[in-house]
Parts: structure tokens; C-alpha cells; sequence
């Protein structure tokens, strides 16, 4: 359920609980808020009468209930942005939503068509309370009080919240390293790769050694030439993802995270499995690593006196956290990140972050979702009553 046209002349929309970002994590912490009884923010009709979300008397005038905000026009989250030669056979692990599967696809169909396809379907079904496209500025608290409400700070108004759960992820901060000289040819993050139609015939170094290098290796690889380069040699791990083996590497990033370092992805610890894009790559003869090169140049890169002359350079280097719009809060640590106990900030009892760090996967972040809103509940106290649609999301 979206609501549409909100303008900078609104006054203050009170909310118990704002979630910013309808991705994964955010559309599980959603459901969860329904499924715990907050009640969807309802927006008051002004001049009587009543729209997509009823008339006037919802959560939204009362200054209760929960939103989710999202910067997007439609659903699907990062899944709208991915290249188009994303197939869901080569997908990097997917994990449904709570409540409703993924239904069965063509292992041929794009993921960017499929999952957002998903999210919209699921936002219908549960009537979450999603509000889009709002871009969401800034965040600080009302006063220095510890139990003060937020104040969400967007490009089409402002909203009061007494708990903030931040679902906005990282595919909107594409990472570039820097490095010394100057590449005349094309060059492009992952963030803007659209598959490898562009790269026939050519020359493509690709940096990076995570999944996302592989996809492209795996395609540009049979159209065209390509050079791989990553600044430590890849991981690799050949056996199962066993329960025990997703565990310990959860408990990698999560040690990062509770002490407030700079967080690393869950798949840059699992390392490279056997998927069918690794395949693929192999079998083309794409996973012949290179060393990091030291300097671009006019023509291509270089390694001390050896150049190597490339047409193009796609950066699948990563991504960072989109957290800038948290910065007023000071939830930074001295050590360069967010510092979380769980999900909830450790500086600020009111602030959750989802998708962050170890649950920035699909099943970790409806993990997450759930840990979050069971945290807020303790914070908040439970809503004094379930509406009866909650209760029917809560039974099924």
C-alpha cells in the first residue's frame, strides 16, 4: 500500500515507530510492527472525504502506529536498479519474506523484474503502510532527553517518531578506489553495469573480488576479453554453506560491528562458492587473477614498468552503508562506524539499524527486521491494542 503526494506544507506526521527504506529488511521490519499490533499510519484526508489509506481518525492523526518511508518511485528496493543480465539462476542467495515465498520463476527471468515484483505483491498483501518517493535529509532528536522523539527531517516534510529503524542499505553509495593517473576509456562502477552488450569485442578489466566481479566476468568473458584484479587474492570456499559455517561468519562481522569499525559484507567473509556464475567464469578461463595494478594511464593500468592497454573498467568494488542522514544523532564511534548491540545503536536505545553489517543479506536482514521490532516493543511497550487486520496478519 503507497501513498503518494505528500508536500513540504504538511505539518509534523506523528508516528510510534518510522522505518526508512522498503528493501528487504525494511518491508521485514514492517511486517513484524503489524504482526506485534502497531497500526499503519493513516493519512488524514484534509476537507473530509477519504483516500487509499480511509479518512481522518487513523494512526496517523493520533500520532501513533508505524510508517515506512522509501526513496524509491515503485518497490523492489535495490533489486530495481540491478543489471538487466541478472538472472535469478545467478542471483547470490535469495531468502523469501516473512509469511510469503517467492513464487516459483524462470531461473531465466531478470531479478530486477522479479523481485520487485515480489515486494510489490507483499506490500499489497499485508498493507504496509509504504510512503514513496520521499528522500529522507536528516535525523535528530527533539531535545537532549533520552526518551525525546526523533525528528525525520525529508524532502517533502518533517515526521516525529519515538523509534527509528533504518533499512536504506547500501546500493545508493557505490565505493570507488582511488588510484594515481588518468584512464581516457570508459569507465563505470557495478552499480551502473548493464550487462555486457556494451564490452563485445573489447578489452574489459574488471576489479574486485566479491560476486558482483564474478557476474561480470562470467558475461563479458563471452563477448569479449578480460583482465580480473583484486587487491588480496580471492576466498574461496568450496564446501557447503553449512548452518555452522553461516553462523561463524555472521559472528565475524558482528564482532566489527559491536565495536564500532567500519563494517565488512557477509559475502566479502563467506567467500566465492561454486554458484553458477563462478561456473561459468570458469569454464570461460575469466578467473585468472592479476595483482592490483599502481596507477591508471591514458591507455589502461599499470604495474611498475609493465602496462597493460584495456578498453574499459568496471569497478565491482562494493558499496558502503547509506547512513549520512544519521549523522546529527552522533552514532558514530571512534572507530569509524556505527557501534550496534543486536540491531539497536549502541549510543541511542531509539535507533535501529537492519541490513547493516552482518544482516546485510536477505536472511539476515529479516532476522534482523524481527530482533528490531521485539527490542522497540521493550522500548516502546506494546501497542494498547491490535487492530483487526494486525491480528489476521499475526495468525497467518
Amino acid at each position: 500500500m503507497t501513498v503518494y503526494g505528500a508536500t513540504n506544507s504538511d505539518p509534523v506526521r506523528r508516528v510510534d515507530v518510522l522505518v526508512i527504506g522498503a528493501g528487504q529488511a525494511g518491508l521485514s521490519a514492517a511486517y513484524h510492527l503489524r504482526r506485534r499490533g502497531f497500526a499503519p499510519y493513516r493519512e488524514a484526508v484534509r476537507g473530509g472525504g477519504t483516500g487509499e489509506f480511509g479518512g481522518a481518525g487513523g494512526a496517523g492523526d493520533t500520532g501513533g502506529g508505524f510508517v515506512v518511508l522509501d526513496a524509491d518511485d515503485a518497490p523492489g528496493g535495490a533489486w530495481a536498479h540491478r543489471s538487466p543480465s541478472l538472472r535469478m539462476a545467478t542471483v547470490h542467495g535469495f531468502h523469501d519474506l516473512p509469511d510469503v515465498e517467492l513464487p516459483e520463476v524462470d531461473p531465466n527471468a531478470a531479478a530486477r523484474d522479479v523481485v520487485p515484483g515480489y515486494f510489490a505483491a507483499y506490500e499489497a498483501q499485508h498493507a504496509l503502510p509504504v510512503v514513496r518517493p520521499v528522500k529522507v535529509l536528516s535525523v535528530r532528536s527533539e531535545s537532549a532527553r533520552p526518551d525525546a522523539r526523533l525528528l525525520v527531517e525529508t524532502d517533502s516534510g518533517t515526521w516525529s517518531a519515538r523509534a527509528l529503524i533504518n533499512a536504506t542499505g547500501t546500493w545508493t553509495r557505490p565505493f570507488l578506489p582511488h588510484y594515481p593517473g588518468r584512464f581516457a576509456g570508459r569507465q563505470l562502477h557495478y552499480a551502473a553495469y548493464r550487462g555486457p552488450e556494451e564490452f563485445v569485442g573489447k578489452r574489459v578489466l574488471v576489479v574486485g573480488g566479491g560476486a558482483s566481479a564474478i557476474q561480470v566476468l562470467s558475461e563479458v568473458a563471452a563477448v569479449g576479453e578480460t583482465v580480473w584484479a583484486t587487491r588480496t587474492p580471492p576466498v574461496y570456499h568450496a564446501g557447503p554453506f553449512t548452518p555452522e559455517y553461516g553462523r561463524a561468519v555472521v559472528a565475524q562481522v558482528e564482532e566489527r560491528v559491536r565495536q564500532g569499525l567500519p563494517v565488512r559484507s557477509v559475502v566479502s567473509v563467506t567467500g566465492l562458492g561454486p554458484s553458477v556464475a563462478y561456473r561459468r567464469a570458469e569454464e570461460l578461463g575469466a578467473l585468472r587473477r592479476r595483482p592490483m595494478f599502481d596507477r591508471l594511464t591514458e591507455h589502461g593500468v599499470a604495474w611498475g614498468d609493465e602496462e597493460l592497454a584495456v578498453d574499459a573498467i568496471v569497478w565491482a568494488t562494493g558499496f558502503r552503508p547509506e547512513v549520512g542522514h544519521l549523522a546529527p544523532l552522533g552514532l558514530r564511534s571512534p572507530g569509524g562506524g556505527i557501534a550496534l548491540t543486536g540491531t539497536r545503536a549502541t549510543a541511542d536505545p531509539r535507533v535501529h539499524l537492519v541490513g547493516y553489517g552482518p544482516s546485510a543479506s536477505t536472511v539476515g536482514a529479516n532476522r534482523a527486521g524481527r530482533a528490531a521490532v521485539n527490542e522497540i516493543v521493550g522500548l516502546l511497550g506494546a501497542p494498547a491494542a491490535a487492530p483487526a487486520a494486525a491480528v489476521a496478519v499475526a495468525a497467518g
